[in-house]
């Protein structure tokens, strides 16, 4: 699903509600949204799992403890939307 997609989606809904995250497909899990995070990258390992990588490494994310290894490599991975959990 692209941006574009999702807001075409969530137009429907009222914009009132609060945006629920669910922990997997089966519903095992849920958790209020947190954060949306549209600076990284998102390096697919499988067509259901992947795992997020920096699109660059900032002075300030060094600061917080990120080093080149989680810098995402070059030509690898899409840009994409993190959508983040409380928990």
């Amino acid at each position: 699903m692209t941006v574009r997609e999702l807001i075409e989606e969530l137009r429907k809904i009222d914009g009132d509600k609060v945006v629920i995250i669910q922990k997997d497909r089966e519903g095992n899990g849920y958790s209020p949204l947190s954060d949306v995070d549209g600076e990284d990258v998102y390096v697919p390992e499988t067509t259901w799992y992947g795992k997020r990588f920096l699109a660059k490494l900032t002075p300030e994310l060094e600061e917080q403890g990120y080093g080149e290894g989680d810098v995402v490599e070059e030509g690898e991975g899409q840009p994409a939307v993190f959508l983040c959990p409380v928990n």
